[in-house]
């Protein structure tokens, strides 16, 4: 191993980090690129909308023939024709005195400048009374207003969302071009563990469930990349190793347990006989200082801690991190947010924390955090009632109430950067 030093939380997620390239690009149905990154520019071939359509439902109309209506003193034109969506459009030109009965998206014919929604008339089809002119030189969307030929309609580096997608059908890119979604090995280690499956013998007293398994390939998915179950190794170097070396396939290893100092903890070992170019194993944090990093025949391995709360903590800071740049995405790292303490927080060891807060929005604007109860590393309740994670500096032992921390927001909606803002 290369390095024994324990590094910082901001250091280790660059050093994994850093060294990765998003995957290989692949064409994908429309449909299916849905959270994937644009592995290319996509440029509009049409105009969009491709004609100047109606805003509304009422009459295209010329707005000089319109000014000055009102309830009291109505205008009356000649209806010359109906037009809805899809139909084919009014041949002819609006003269004046003269209105196109009209359905919102159809075409607005020559000669017309203006919608007068049907509620300012009295919905007349051969002769309409129109009661009212705020609808002058308004309520027409002109050809090419969102995007004309050649505009760019989804830039290379974006994360397709359900609005750009819709943008992408208006285009006719059924098939963008995207980053392949990362495949992710997880393997849990630990004689204690079975699968939910094998309920029964946890109900016995005789084992535990291998939580880890679940939630990594829940968080695995919520990323954007596709969980690989390897299962679970027994505490046997054998079986550890020959579960790794049977690894193929995958873009990234996630292993969770067996990476510490126990007599048990046979990842390291095994990883080694393999051959494994292993970087560093420990972090400057609480929970999940036994943290390690390395390549497994150039697949970057990532060696999370085996307490509930530990693996969960050490993905977000940096497995999350990692898979989002396989996938593409440009700002991989959670940005720390601001939030106020309600409450006095102290730590005991010179490390940097990451404590679960409950948030809630003050009137200030300022999320307040408080702590979710205690905060031992095989709490996994504690995680599921977070909001987010709060930081903790080595630096600052003791936090008042009403100080302002940092903070990472959980869930898919926090906000994201290109720099990582985890402590030196």
């Amino acid at each position: 191993m290369s390095d024994a030093t324990p590094l910082s939380a901001a250091e280790a997620a660059r050093r994994i980090v850093g060294g990765l390239q998003p995957l290989a690009a692949e064409h994908v149905a429309l449909r299916d690129s849905l959270g994937r990154v644009l592995a290319g520019d996509v440029r509009s071939p049409v105009a969009l909308p491709p004609w100047d359509n109606s805003s509304m439902d009422g009459y295209a109309v010329r707005a000089e023939d319109v000014r000055g209506a009102s309830a009291a003193q109505p205008v009356t034109l000649r209806v010359v024709a109906t037009v809805a969506a899809g139909a084919s459009p009014y041949s002819g030109t609006v003269g004046r005195g003269e209105a196109v009965r009209i359905m919102t998206g159809a075409p607005v014919p020559a000669g017309a400048d203006s919608v007068v929604r049907v509620e300012d008339s009295d919905a007349g089809e051969v002769r309409v009374e129109i009661r009212g002119d705020r609808d002058a030189m308004r309520n027409v969307r002109p050809r090419g207003e969102d995007l004309a030929p050649g505009d760019l309609a989804g830039a290379r580096g974006s994360i397709v969302t359900p609005a750009l997608l819709g943008v992408l059908s208006s285009v006719g890119a059924a098939q963008p071009l995207v980053h392949r979604r990362p495949r992710v090995g997880i393997l849990a280690s630990g004689d204690e563990l079975v699968d939910v499956e094998d309920f029964e013998a946890v109900a016995r007293g005789e084992r535990i469930v291998s939580s880890n398994s679940y939630t990594l390939e829940a968080l695995v998915r919520s990323a954007g990349g596709e969980p690989v179950r390897l299962g679970i190794a027994r505490d046997d170097l054998a079986d550890v190793v020959a579960r790794l070396d049977a690894v193929t396939n995958c873009d990234l290893l996630l292993t969770t347990g067996g990476v510490s100092v126990g007599a048990f903890d046979w990842v390291r070992s095994a990883l080694a006989s393999l051959g494994a170019d292993l970087r560093f194993w420990r972090v400057r944090i609480r929970p999940g200082a036994p943290l390690g990093f390395g390549l497994l025949r150039g697949m970057p391995w990532i060696g999370l801690p085996g307490n509930p709360v530990s693996t969960m903590v050490t993905f977000e800071l940096f497995a999350r991190p990692a898979l989002r740049r396989l996938a593409g995405h440009a700002l991989p790292f959670r940005r720390p947010i601001a939030v106020r303490l309600r409450e006095r927080v102290s730590i005991n060891a010179p490390l940097s924390h990451f404590l679960r807060v409950t948030l809630e929005p003050a009137s200030d604007g300022v999320y307040e955090a408080q702590l979710t109860g205690a905060q031992g590393s095989g709490l996994l309740t504690s995680m599921a009632r977070a909001d987010a994670l709060l930081i903790v500096p080595a630096n600052r032992p003791v936090i008042e109430a009403g100080e302002l921390v940092d903070a990472l927001l959980l869930g898919e909606r926090a906000p994201h950067g290109a720099e990582c803002g985890l402590p030196e």
